[in-house]
């Protein structure tokens, strides 16, 4: 990874694209340390405090704590993921949106994405809504803004233009900069959060609070983590498929062996998220009704036993919920026999989509088991260790996935943008 970089540094087109993907993530960094005006900023950090076992902590780590700074990039990318997500099960429930999406070709896509930006300003203005009276309920604006219209529509409107800013800086990434510009910014998120963790951890030490040989063997058990992610994230089951010969005029085609590739992990990190967020809702509602130290959280807490196995099962859930959505047998083993192509083994129609579907079942299982274990293990680990805490070190599933994810996608970028100008200066 480390040579690519320096390769890809000596290049200077794809010097100018890092260069300017950086600035955007400074952008976006300054944006988050920029509060809405009204807001009572100490009052709400303490009363996150009472909520990090909840939905909302779960939206300020994905924010990189702005979230629970009320800055005007507060709601990040939530509202885009959210838009994004309900467009892919619109396009698979409305006929006339999968339409759109297949057969109109890049012109149908540019209008999905158009749709996608209205939708996520419409999320905006509605979470940005209930984030107000979430922080007028509670008493976190200051004094002089306590019932004024003026004060609402500054809030809730900085946070939706916040939010569609972020999403304007994202496309800005994707078309001028290296990689995919939302999960970039999501990676920024995450990872804003290392340099404090690091620095409690080494505060923890020095004031005795902490053994050393404590924080080395998070470090140790964060490192397996990200070697299993890497390991698991390319793997793939390829199915054999063998093309008939078929003569069309004068030319003979087909007649070559190729394969059908089947991720393991085909959902990525959205089971996780799905079910992090149903598994918080008890914590969730426990925490706004002011009982946080009732059975609640003590059964649905997010270092509880309870948790992690409900957690778990959700996991498995999302997993073969998605993978159906995503990947459609039935679909494939049509495209397959359209092409003269089929399965050694396996006649066309039929027999081929119910062989696909059980490989299909198969690797979903293995898959929803790895997210489950990655999301798992660090829930266990703060539960039988009480000092895990003090290291600061974040050991949360969906964070080291999507931060392991987006550094090998960002990666094989350059290598394809390299790819290209070794290309062009050949034919040159």
């Amino acid at each position: 990874m480390l040579q690519t970089l320096r390769n890809a540094w000596k290049i200077v087109e794809i010097r100018k694209k890092i260069l300017f993907t950086l600035l955007i993530i400074l952008l976006y960094r300054i944006g988050n340390a920029i509060p809405v005006p009204y807001v009572n900023i100490a009052a709400l950090q303490s009363y996150f405090a009472y909520l990090q076992n909840t939905v909302l902590g779960m939206l300020d780590v994905m924010s990189g704590g702005a979230f629970s700074q009320a800055t005007i990039f507060a709601l990040s990318i939530q509202p885009y993921i959210n838009a994004s997500i309900i467009m892919q099960l619109l396009c698979i429930a409305i006929p006339a949106l999968e339409r759109m999406q297949k057969e109109e070709g890049e012109e149908g896509r540019k209008k999905i994405a158009a749709i996608t930006r209205y939708a996520t300003v419409g999320i905006g203005l509605l979470q940005g809504f209930a984030y107000y009276m979430l922080i007028k309920n509670n008493g976190l604006l200051v004094a002089e803004a306590q019932g004024s219209v003026w004060a609402a529509l500054v809030i809730i409107l900085t946070f939706t233009s916040g939010s569609a800013l972020i999403m304007w800086l994202g496309e800005q990434i994707t078309e001028f900069g290296i990689g995919n510009g939302i999960s970039m910014i999501l990676f920024a998120s995450i990872v804003s959060r290392l340099p404090s963790s690091l620095i409690t951890s080494i505060r923890n030490i020095m004031a005795g609070t902490l053994q050393w040989w404590v924080t080395v063997l998070m470090v140790l058990g964060a490192l397996a983590i990200i070697v299993l992610i890497v390991f698991v994230n390319d793997a793939e089951r390829r199915i054999p498929v063998q093309y008939a010969k078929r003569v069309v005029g004068r030319k003979m085609y087909g007649g070559q062996s190729t394969h059908l590739p089947m991720k393991v992990n085909m959902s990525g990190v959205m089971p996780i998220i799905f079910a992090q967020t149903i598994a918080s809702i008890p914590a969730t509602i426990a925490a706004f009704t002011g009982s946080t130290d009732g059975w609640v959280s003590r059964f649905f807490g997010t270092t509880s036993i309870l948790y992690a196995l409900i957690y778990f099962l959700l996991i498995i859930f999302f997993a073969y919920f998605y993978s159906t959505i995503q990947f459609n047998p039935i679909e494939v083993a049509n495209n397959l026999k359209k092409n003269g192509g089929y399965i050694p083994g396996f006649r066309p129609g039929k027999p081929t989509s119910e062989f696909i579907q059980k490989v299909l079942n198969k690797i979903t299982l293995f898959g929803a088991i790895y997210l489950g274990i990655v999301a798992v293990v660090p829930i266990l680990v703060a539960h039988f260790s009480a000092s895990s805490a003090l290291t600061g070190i974040s050991l949360g599933g969906t964070s080291i996935i999507i931060v392991v994810g987006v550094a090998l996608e960002t990666v094989r970028a350059l290598e394809a943008q390299m790819l290209m100008r070794n290309y062009k200066g050949f034919l040159s």
